[in-house]
This record gives C-alpha cells, sequence and structure tokens, in this order.
C-alpha cells in the first residue's frame, strides 16, 4: 500500500511537471515564432513607397490592402489588421496570424495531457481500491491458518478478482476445523480402546503368570491337574491374542477418513485438467509429455479427487522416473476407461511391486526422496470409495500405473 501511495504521488509530479513543460515549450514557440506577418507587411509598405503596386501573391499571411480612399468602412475590418501612413496616406493590412494557431494548439495539447492524467489516476486508484487493499486485507491469511487461527471467516466479497479466492480459504478453514475434530475424535477413540484392552489384557495376563509360578513351584503334582491348568493358559493366551487382533484391527482402520462426492464427469474434464497442470512444467524440465485424446465419454465419480489421484499418480512418475518422457494412455475394457501414467526409467525391484499400495510403505528406491508412503494408498481408497480400481506393473523398463474408472 505504501508504494502504491509513493507511486500515485510520483504521478502527479510527473504529470504536473510534463503539463509545466509543455506549456513553457508552447511559449517559448510563440515568442520565437513573433510576428511573422509584419516581414510581409514591411516588404509590402515599401513597394508602396516605391509607388508599385502592393503584391500580396507571395504572401502567406497578409490578405489584403486597402487604400483608405478606397473603402468606405476602412476602420471597421472584421479582421486582424495593421494600419500604417505611407506617403501621405492610410493604409491598411488584413492578415490572419499564427498566434491562434498555437493558441489552438495549446488548447488540444492540455486537453489531451489532461484526459490522460485523469485515466492514469483512475487506473491508479482503481488498482488501489480493487486489488491491493482487498489483498492487503488476505495477506495475513495464509499465516493464521498455519498457526492455527481459525476461527475467525473472511467476510465473503463480490470482488471479482477476490471473490473466489475467499470462498476458497473459507472452505480450506472449514476443512482444517473438520479435519482437526475428526483428528481429535479418533484419537479419543484410540486412546479409549487402548485403555480398554490394556485393562482386558491384564485379567488373562495375570492369570497365566499364576500358572506358570504354580507349575515352575511343582504345586500341581497330578497330571490331570497339570494338564487342566497347561489348558487354562492355553485359553487365557488366545484372549490375548484376540485383543492384539483387535487392536491391530484399529489401527489399520481408515485413518485418513477420505471422503468422496457420487456424481459424474467427462473423461475430457480429467485429462484437460491434468494436461493443462503439467505441460508446461514437464516443457521446462526437458520430459516428453504426451496425452491421448479418446473419444469423450461420462464417467462415474468424483471430479475433483479424480484429478487428485490422477496428479498423484504425475507426481510420482516425476519423483522417481528418469525425466526422459511421461506418457497417458487411454484403453476401454468392458464397461470401464483405464487410464495409464506410463513413465521411463523404472527404478523399484521388482519384488516390492506388491506392497507399493500399502499405508506407509516405501520401495528401496526411495531412500534420498521425500515422502510419507502414503500417496498410492490414498489413491487406491479413494478409487474404491468411487467403485474403481488401481493397479501397477513393470513393463520393459517403464512403470505403469493404470487407474480404472466406471463408465456412466
Amino acid at each position: 500500500m505504501k508504494k502504491n501511495s509513493i507511486l500515485l504521488v510520483v504521478s502527479l509530479i510527473v504529470i504536473t511537471a510534463v503539463f509545466a513543460a509543455a506549456n513553457i515549450w508552447l511559449g517559448s514557440a510563440e515568442k520565437t515564432q513573433g510576428r511573422p506577418y509584419m516581414v510581409e507587411i514591411n516588404r509590402l509598405c515599401k513597394q508602396i513607397e516605391n509607388e508599385q503596386t502592393p503584391d500580396i501573391s507571395q504572401c502567406e499571411y497578409v490578405t489584403s490592402v486597402t487604400e483608405q480612399s478606397q473603402s468606405s468602412d476602412f476602420f471597421n475590418s472584421k479582421s486582424d489588421n495593421y494600419i500604417k501612413q505611407i506617403n501621405g496616406k492610410l493604409y491598411r493590412f488584413d492578415y490572419s496570424g499564427s498566434t491562434g494557431d498555437l493558441g489552438k494548439a495549446r488548447l488540444i495539447l492540455n486537453i489531451s495531457l489532461g484526459t490522460l492524467s485523469i485515466l492514469l489516476i483512475a487506473v491508479l486508484v482503481y488498482f488501489r481500491l480493487r486489488l491491493l487493499r482487498p489483498f492487503n486485507k488476505l495477506s495475513n491469511v495464509p499465516y493464521d491458518l498455519s498457526k492455527g487461527k481459525l476461527t475467525q471467516p473472511l467476510d465473503e466479497s463480490k470482488n471479482r478478482y477476490f471473490g473466489k479466492f475467499v470462498w476458497g480459504v473459507n472452505m480450506l478453514r472449514e476443512n482444517i476445523i473438520d479435519q482437526k475434530e475428526q483428528e481429535l475424535e479418533l484419537l479419543k477413540e484410540k486412546q479409549t480402546l487402548i485403555l480398554s484392552i490394556s485393562h482386558d489384557i491384564k485379567t488373562p495376563l495375570s492369570a497365566i503368570k499364576l500358572y506358570s509360578k504354580a507349575m515352575t513351584k511343582g504345586i500341581y503334582t497330578d497330571k490331570e491337574k497339570l494338564a487342566e491348568a497347561a489348558r487354562n493358559i492355553d485359553r487365557n493366551a488366545d484372549d490375548i491374542e484376540r485383543f492384539v487382533t483387535q487392536l491391530t484391527h484399529s489401527a489399520n482402520e481408515d485413518f485418513l477418513h477420505l471422503e468422496v462426492e457420487e456424481g459424474e464427469f467427462y473423461l475430457s474434464e480429467l485429462l484437460e485438467s491434468v494436461k493443462e497442470h503439467y505441460a508446461q512444467r514437464l516443457h521446462e524440465c526437458g520430459t516428453l509429455f504426451t496425452v491421448d485424446n479418446p473419444l469423450d465419454c461420462i464417467l462415474k465419480g468424483d471430479l475433483r479427487r479424480s484429478i487428485e489421484v490422477m496428479r498423484n499418480l504425475m507426481e510420482n512418475a516425476l519423483k522417481y522416473g528418469d525425466g526422459k518422457y511421461i506418457n497417458i494412455c487411454v484403453t476401454q475394457e468392458d464397461n470401464c476407461k483405464l487410464v495409464c501414467v506410463a513413465n521411463s526409467g523404472c527404478t523399484l525391484p521388482r519384488g516390492e511391486m506388491l506392497h507399493i499400495f500399502d499405508s506407509f510403505w516405501r520401495g528401496s528406491n526411495s531412500a534420498d526422496k521425500s515422502g510419507s508412503g502414503l500417496g498410492l494408498y490414498i489413491c487406491r481408497q479413494l478409487m474404491l470409495k468411487m467403485n474403481g480400481e488401481i493397479f501397477a506393473e513393470q513393463k520393459d523398463g517403464e512403470m505403469h500405473v493404470t487407474v480404472v474408472f466406471p463408465k456412466a
């Protein structure tokens, strides 16, 4: 905002200086030009003094020469004139001066400069009110969101430049709040489950300890009682195993709370979105990027989530490929469309292919690359929620990851 204010002040100063310079220049031009018609009048006067007929054919400014005795309306000329006595007689020299032309030029110049100045100032003021001021209000929003200040929503605005941005920030804020609430609720459930199972495990564990101590001290001398104690130990061990299985199952539940909206979208929308997002970026990286142009059709699913899946696959192709080329091809099978992302330079050992869709799993080729091991896991969960599928395979040194979309 301060820079804009400085720019506005500087613009006003420059405009004022241009106005002054233009008018000073025109003033000096008027002075330089002087009265050129007087040169012609002096020449005509000399002709009259020499008793010659004044010749105005070569004159640019003088339009007529009139002797007083030849005109009854000598002093009532409607044009600019100059009267001089020559040889005892009065002569009127009518002329058209160029100073009027300079006056018109001055007027036109001032009007033109004034109009341009008003337009320039209007643009700067509009830029300040419609872009800088709203942006200045929004400049601290990302910082506040990163610090967890989520309570204050942004005021909705009809600003054509920031209206959608404000709406998107409010949606982001609400999504972050929902995710935090879900995380807290999930954490609470996990904690409760762990405490409950821990308590339940204590009973069979104590029983096992008692039986093992009794057997160690030789309390059970009868073979039948010894066998009974062994069966009780086995039963309590089964209870502990059941509790551990329950805990493991709980840990493997869908902890991301992925949601999809059932709907329909065009295949071309999905491909165009991916192409628009990555074409320029891959061109700058020197990576050949090709996308099939199949016959368009309507697919079932969530367009936003489908774009998320495709972008995740593209990021993996960029991260783990050799950067030579990435291809997106489309085929059809039964009532589905198969969209395959293929990249050159596959470095993942074949024995690890079975695990690439597991949560938190990272391959041996990712040691020097950042990541969480959740990308492909999230892709699979999203596709399953949209009644689709995703699978991967290696072909001739290429990695092929294929997404199966059901047709509408």
